[in-house]
């Protein structure tokens, strides 16, 4: 059912915080990328990567909930 059709339901979904998960879904793979080609020679892009994984959850779970603007 589409608004149109007189759906009462408000929009949900935040585009600008699905692209920011994205985003960081992105950044997380890359640093993922860069530590093994050195051999995972450091934890420290791992612990970057894994919290950047851990935002980009928080932010698509905060996209669902977050109304979108009109």
């Amino acid at each position: 059912m589409t608004e149109a059709a007189g759906s009462k339901r408000p929009a949900r979904g935040s585009l600008a915080l699905y692209g920011v998960a994205f985003a960081l879904i992105l950044v997380a793979g890359g640093t993922l990328v860069v530590s093994a080609r050195g051999f995972l020679g450091s934890t420290g892009l791992l612990w970057a990567s894994t919290v950047c994984s851990v935002l980009a959850i928080l932010a698509a779970v905060a996209g669902l909930w977050w109304p979108r603007r009109r």
